[in-house]
């Protein structure tokens, strides 16, 4: 059974970092995943929205703007892991973040977009105090 597992989260002040890294298994992230990921947040009572995305090679990247500068997208397809490297983090980023996998292999065509999206993990919590 896929399963996307996310790890990192936390409460730190303003102005620190976190990393969150989030592992994929299952027989379709077995060995060869050519999927693009990504990462979305949920503040409480709204929808998720986009963070970042990085296509299944790590050659492109995607950003919101509200993290452009402060937040970075990688992946490792050895270990099938993707990382979110946050810093200067605000309070306005506190939510709770969600790793996603693409639901079509190699092609990445929406990013932003929720529905491109056929894998969810369970989220992982960061607060950030001020």
């Amino acid at each position: 059974q896929e399963q996307l597992v996310e790890s990192g989260g936390g409460l730190v002040q303003a102005g620190a970092s976190l990393r969150l890294s989030c592992s994929a298994s299952g027989r379709t992230f077995s060995t060869f995943s050519p999927y693009g990921m990504a990462w979305f947040r949920q503040f409480p009572g709204k929808e998720r929205d986009f963070v970042a995305a990085i296509s299944w090679t790590g050659a492109n990247t995607y950003y919101a703007d509200s993290v452009k500068g402060r937040f970075t997208i990688s992946r490792d397809n050895h270990k099938i892991t993707v990382d979110l490297q946050m810093n200067s983090l605000k309070p306005e980023d506190t939510a709770v973040y969600f790793c996603a996998a693409a639901r079509a292999r190699y092609t990445l065509q929406n990013p932003r977009r929720e529905d491109e999206y056929g894998f969810w993990g369970q989220g992982t919590q960061v607060t950030v105090s001020s």
